[in-house]
């Protein structure tokens, strides 16, 4: 991957000069020239998804093969079949969940299941925890064939360059894991991910860096007002308390922006007339510019050490890259 992207980038230097690339006119309309430069720009979003997705698929495909190799070295060290190992080593060691986790998973999703009973679903319960059990054996007894064998993969994810543009950011510079989102404060699925983006600073505490840069989208009709609010707040020392509470908001009017800043205990004088000059519009359109130059198209949008991660996303997807950066950061602290 690493190889392609060095290529890719040493290609982008000498297309402007070959002039068969960058400046190619892929179409023309009239007097109008389209280039492959201004087209590349216009679907980046989705060219950066797509190698996302590529990138996922190899991944996959990977850890596939190298589960498969560890396994089959496993096996034949214990002169014994692959099926065998691992029914000594899974099936054996999973057991039958216990009558307190099938109430649980139960109880934990009884909303979701249109009133069917426990004993209904008893089958189906216990299938579903020997299946998550067996997958979490799976994960650990590959770490310890990992360590056994020596196994390393150098497979790299595509990585957006993404400055934090000075933003405001909770957690330590220094931390391993930075997260940037460029986010809109109007925008529901931002309010989900809110939530999500909470949980994440929790369970990660001193190990990630969050940094919000402003995306108002122009068919909102109060997101820049209200990133210019939170701006303002910034001004005061009380950025995250207001950003907050805009979440929770149901008026993102000028009047109900005022209402945030008293309850916050801004001082109000200096809130409204910073709302009203506006002083830090030229911040949110370098925001803005940033990360349209990025590849972002909608909100929200999150760089986890410039890996893209777009929309709403669980808690499992923000986990699975930020563990993947934890352990890249651990390996490179070690060599």
């Amino acid at each position: 991957m690493r190889r392609w992207f060095l290529l890719g980038c040493t290609l982008a230097l000498l297309w402007p000069k070959l002039g068969t690339a960058a400046d190619e006119v892929v179409a023309t309309i009239g007097e109008r020239k389209i280039t492959r430069a201004e087209l590349e720009k216009h679907v980046k979003p989705k060219l950066m998804q797509l190698e996302a997705q590529r990138f996922q698929v190899l991944q996959e495909g990977l850890e596939e093969l190298v589960a498969n190799e560890l396994y089959s070295l496993e096996a034949k060290a214990r002169n014994i079949s692959v099926d065998e190992l691992v029914k000594r080593e899974l099936e054996a060691k999973v057991g039958e969940p216990s009558t307190e986790e099938v109430q649980k998973l139960y109880d934990d999703n009884k909303d979701e299941l249109e009133g069917q009973t426990l004993e209904q679903l008893r089958p189906q319960l216990i299938q579903y925890l020997k299946q998550q059990k067996m997958a979490e054996r799976h994960q650990q007894f590959l770490e310890e064939l990992r360590k056994k064998y020596k196994a390393t993969t150098t497979l790299q994810p595509p990585v957006v360059q993404v400055s934090d543009g000075g933003r405001p950011a909770r957690g330590p510079a220094s931390a391993p894991v930075t997260i940037i989102e460029f986010s809109d404060y109007e925008c529901p699925f931002c309010k989900r991910a809110s939530s999500t983006v909470a949980e994440v600073l929790r369970h990660y505490g001193d190990k990630v860096r969050f940094v919000h840069r402003d995306f108002p989208l122009n068919f909102h009709q109060h997101a820049r007002l209200a990133a210019e609010a939170a701006a303002c707040a910034h001004a005061q020392g009380k950025f995250w308390e207001y950003h907050d509470r805009l979440w929770k908001a149901e008026d993102l009017s000028e009047s109900g922006l005022k209402s945030l800043a008293k309850e916050t205990g801004l001082d109000a004088t200096k809130f409204d007339e910073c709302l009203q000059k506006k002083p830090h519009t030229a911040a949110i359109d370098r925001d803005i510019e940033d990360g349209t130059a990025a590849g972002v198209n909608g909100t929200p949008a999150f760089f986890i050490n410039g890996r893209m991660l777009s929309g709403a996303q669980p808690f499992e997807a923000f986990k699975q890259v930020i563990d993947e950066e934890l352990k890249r950061a651990a390996e490179k602290k070690k060599s």
